[in-house]
């Protein structure tokens, strides 16, 4: 390739950089430059004072190369889809670290939609996602109803779709922890929470509950089973439920709630009825956010390792868009107890509305 030293016009103030501007600039083809720039096969036939031309003056106009013509050279996007329920929610946040620590060591984007929990939205955003030539899906928390055209990986996903690979945590394995725990201090008594129906986690982990408190013959009464009806991740979840719980002047002396924000809100339920966490009533949370730690009382919890999840979907994912033939249907991970300060031995006297 001919080598031209002297410069030609520079591009007009506001105009559109390309490889043909460039050339026209440094008396260069576009196809020299494209191989400077893409660090391409045979660039180091192309003497190195050439090669500094074109990078400064890549760099004197901020010449970017068109994201979309890649893409069709080499038929990727390097990007993928996320949808959350709400970005603002501590379990996503924590899922979605792990996510973005993968993608971005393997030189990959991704862009995410927040569905609130809507139907419509969670079939809108996939299509408008894949308008935008992502080459996957990482659902978190997120019902899915059928397949879809890409691979999917889904994080707490827990229906057997084609496609699907689901990131689940040991949900047996949880409750047993949980219950034990309790057990163990000497609690009998004890109230249930249930998560809402829009989470993707709740059927099962209420399953579990109910299975391993049968084997242990822990009584589940009517009158100490209460539920989430909010479909929004703040501790009004645990904090209306617990009020009702309260009302109904039952006894007990333990709590196991759905998630961490649920028993947030559950303490702040029971301390304004002027119950103490843990001297009348032990509370037991799930995910151990990093709010856990840091809340009045500490929580104890049933950890689920969120940012290890998130890598693992995003590792799962990207090997599965490279081609990876095999896949698996479901990985599951183990969850762990966590003993802070919202646990205890229960009092002689079971408790109930003061």
């Amino acid at each position: 390739m001919a080598k031209r030293i002297k410069s030609g016009t520079e591009p007009q103030p506001g105009q559109a950089v390309s490889l043909r501007t460039l050339g026209e600039y440094l008396n260069l083809s576009p196809a020299t430059i494209s191989l400077v720039l893409n660090n391409a096969p045979g660039v180091r036939s192309i003497p190195q004072e050439t090669r500094d031309r074109v990078t400064e003056a890549a760099t004197k106009f901020d010449y970017r190369p068109s994201f979309y013509a890649r893409s069709l050279r080499k038929r990727q996007t390097f990007s993928v889809g996320v949808l959350v329920p709400d970005l603002n929610d501590n379990y996503v946040s924590q899922v979605l670290t792990g996510v973005e620590e993968y993608l971005i060591e393997e030189g990959y984007f991704y862009l995410t939609a927040s569905h609130r929990r809507k139907p419509d939205l969670i079939e809108e955003y996939p299509r408008l996602l894949m308008d935008r030539s992502v080459e996957g899906f990482i659902l978190i928390d997120t019902v899915l109803a059928h397949k879809m055209k890409l691979p999917v990986v889904a994080v707490a996903g827990h229906r057997k779709i084609e496609g699907v690979t689901n990131v689940v945590l040991d949900q047996r394995r949880a409750a047993e922890l949980a219950l034990r725990h309790l057990y163990k201090l000497g609690h009998r008594k004890i109230a249930f929470m249930r998560g809402g129906s829009h989470s993707s986690d709740a059927d099962e982990r209420w399953a579990c509950l109910m299975a391993v408190a049968g084997e242990m013959k822990i009584e589940v009464r009517p009158e100490l089973t209460i539920q989430i009806k909010t479909r929004f991740s703040t501790p009004e979840m645990g904090f209306g439920p617990v009020n009702e719980l309260v009302s109904r002047k039952a006894e007990f002396t333990a709590l196991v709630c759905y998630n961490d924000l649920s028993a947030i809100g559950a303490i702040r339920a029971l301390m304004d009825h002027g119950m103490r966490v843990p001297e009348d009533v032990s509370v037991v949370g799930f995910d151990d956010i990093q709010n856990a730690a840091f809340h009045n009382p500490s929580l104890t919890t049933i950890r689920q390792p969120l940012n290890q999840m998130g890598i693992e979907s995003a590792r799962i994912l990207l090997q599965r868009i490279r081609g990876g033939e095999k896949y698996p249907d479901s990985v599951e991970i183990q969850p762990e107890l966590v003993i802070r300060e919202s646990t205890g031995v229960p009092r002689t006297l079971s408790v109930g509305a003061k």
